[in-house]
């Protein structure tokens, strides 16, 4: 007959093989639920394209961001997308191959004639985020709007002066006249600072679309107009006259922002680090494809590919959100603006900038 010490020493062995039997069984059941998921997530990879980027990054997994999402970018063309490594990224499917590992599946893209139009549209909340000068984005959050800055693709546009026909020779023979320019963009930037630099005063400037400019330029109703990229170069062509141009004033030239709000970024905290990644993906592959880059170009910008390379130089886009060369730009561009009370208030760039 066994003891009582017996009797509770198997009762104990008992109990603990239970134990580890249960602990087991819970460990068998979570590595095969592991197993699916992982499978799950090959698929989608498969899907996709490639591996998931979102996993590797650290970032969000799939379905946590809004379905839709809304870019806004400056600029009107057959194609709807802006060029650089965005455009492209849009145009070869490669930036919503990437949004789709996030639950993006749709992405609505909106041109705006000028950059004040675009933030309007960003701050009531008919856009997501969007692409834009620097002057018209600087303005906007100086006024109050609700965004944050999350890369500068760009720190190299070229703003032109151009006289009329039989008008002005230089930029000093606009003391006293009529200058046509779009009101809170990059340009309007570029000239207030041109004539500041040359000493021009008693000049005035009319808000007008580049169209309407250019128009009013050929009727004689204005001195001189501001434009960029290959329109400026037609009209020089046609016989306008090149007052002067951005690329002799490296303090004057402009540069992009793209710049998310903050209503968006509730919904999609990452989003930032999401896009850049995207973003850069596509400018890798659009380096491997050089000629059909510049065709593309030509396209959207109704040109030939050897303007579309002179004006839009590849070498021209940042290959990482910020650059030390950007941001100096910027932090100018902004000491200007609220210098010239065109910014309604100062503010660090690194409080608007999301790293």
């Amino acid at each position: 007959m066994k003891t009582y010490r017996e009797i509770q020493g198997g009762w104990g062995r008992g109990i603990r093989f239970t134990l580890i039997a249960s602990v087991v069984m819970v460990m068998l059941v979570l590595q095969a639920c592991g197993n699916n998921a992982g499978s799950g997530k090959e698929a989608s990879s498969a899907a996709g394209g490639g591996t998931n980027t979102a996993e590797a990054a650290g970032g969000e997994t799939a379905g946590n961001a809004p379905a839709v999402l809304s870019f806004g970018f400056i600029g009107s063309n057959k194609l709807n997308v802006p060029g650089g490594a965005e455009g492209w990224g849009f145009h070869k499917g490669i930036i919503q191959e990437e949004l789709k590992k996030y639950g993006i599946t749709e992405v609505k893209l909106t041109g705006f004639p000028n950059g004040p139009d675009q933030t309007e549209s960003l701050i009531s909340g008919r856009l997501d985020f969007g692409s834009l000068g620097d002057t018209p984005a600087i303005i906007a959050y100086a006024s109050g709007a609700k965004t944050r800055l999350i890369s500068q693709s760009s720190a190299h546009t070229v703003g032109y002066l151009i006289g009329k026909k039989d008008g002005p020779k230089t930029v000093k023979d606009l003391q006293g006249k009529t200058i046509a320019i779009q009101k809170g963009s990059f340009m309007h930037r570029y000239v207030v600072g041109l004539l500041q630099q040359e000493g021009v005063t008693g000049y005035k400037l009319v808000h007008m679309l580049i169209p309407d400019a250019t128009a009013a330029l050929a009727r004689g109703d204005v001195d001189a107009t501001t434009n960029l990229g290959v329109p400026a170069l037609k009209l020089i062509d046609e016989g306008y006259t090149h007052l002067d141009d951005a690329s002799k004033h490296p303090d004057l030239l402009g540069s992009s922002a793209t710049v998310v709000s903050e209503e968006y970024l509730e919904k999609f905290p990452d989003f930032p680090k999401v896009w850049n990644a995207a973003r850069e993906k596509a400018l890798a592959d659009l380096k491997q494809h050089e000629e059909e880059y510049y065709e593309f170009l030509a396209e959207i910008g109704d040109t030939t590919p050897e303007l579309a390379k002179q004006v839009n130089p590849i070498s021209d886009i940042k290959d990482t959100a910020f650059t030390e060369d950007g941001l100096k730009l910027l932090q100018g561009t902004k000491n200007f603006l609220v210098e010239e009370k065109l910014a309604k208030k100062d503010f660090n760039i690194s409080d608007w900038q999301l790293q």
